[in-house]
């Protein structure tokens, strides 16, 4: 292990504000995937989190009319850029939509930067073949904009898995709720999240299982605040956070990054 983290000028950008408490997560499981043993081994991370910037991705993404995110969004990774970072991740799934991350890359392409950006959802991908080589049927679970715009699965899809997702009723009026709901809502109450949402995510995760599913995609950055386990019912959860994060070490500093952390095997009841 080197004796220090990156130079100074080599910093993990961190984008956030969509929402704002999957920007620290992230930054809590690069933290935790990072091979260190004293403060100074961390690597170094900027975390710029301005919400009231970014109009909302999905109102965009069906109605371009709507404000466009991207300026704000190129606006900030630049500010993570003359921070030192030399690669960026946003937490955010929306954001990764081809309308928005690819021309957030050509925004920053002709404005000279050097930043790389990373792509959750295809880093996503590349784990699963990478880390569960048997699995072919994946479900998702995803904010009702993800799922109608179907980001994962054109993207699962073009690396060969089949998917599983919800209804459209379920996916509407249970999974997006689980999100969005300002009575219990992750958006609403993030820390801790509500009795109320954790079950019905591990309901919809349930359903999944029902109709085939071999592992669980987590596909909103605030559903593993609420499921931050490695498994439920017996399939592995995918966290796009934490492969984020580790993606984003091998980028930026490879020779830091921890090994995997393997679950815990669960307590031996009495």
């Amino acid at each position: 292990m080197p004796e220090a983290a990156a130079e100074e000028d080599d910093i993990i950008g961190i984008l956030s504000g969509m929402g704002p408490y999957a920007g620290l997560d992230l930054a809590q499981k690069i933290h935790r995937h990072t091979a260190a043993r004293t403060d100074q081994e961390h690597l170094s991370v900027a975390l710029l989190s301005y919400p009231g910037w970014i109009p909302d991705r999905s109102t965009y993404l069906f109605d371009h009319t709507k404000p466009n995110p991207t300026p704000a969004l190129a606006k900030i990774a630049r500010r993570l850029e003359a921070a030192g970072a030399t690669v960026v991740g946003t937490p955010c799934n929306t954001a990764h939509c081809s309308p928005i991350f690819d021309a957030l890359t050509e925004r920053l392409s002709d404005a000279g930067s050097q930043v790389h950006l990373v792509h959750m959802i295809e880093e996503t991908a590349r784990h699963l073949r990478r880390a569960h080589p048997g699995i072919e049927r994946v479900g998702v679970l995803s904010s009702l904009a993800v799922y109608r715009l179907s980001l994962y699965q054109d993207v699962l899809e073009a690396a060969g898995f089949d998917v599983v997702r919800p209804d459209e009723k379920t996916q509407r009026e249970v999974v997006d709720a689980v999100i969005f709901d300002e009575t219990y809502g992750i958006k609403a109450q993030s820390d801790p999240v509500t009795d109320r949402a954790r079950r019905d995510l591990l309901d919809a995760a349930a359903d999944l299982k029902e109709n085939g599913a071999e592992a669980v995609i987590l596909g909103c950055t605030e559903f593993p605040l609420a499921l931050p386990e490695r498994d439920a019912h017996g399939l592995p959860l995918i966290d796009p956070t934490r492969v984020l994060a580790r993606a984003l070490i091998r980028a930026g500093a490879p020779d830091q990054l921890a090994p995997p952390i393997r679950p815990q095997p669960p307590l031996a009841s009495n």
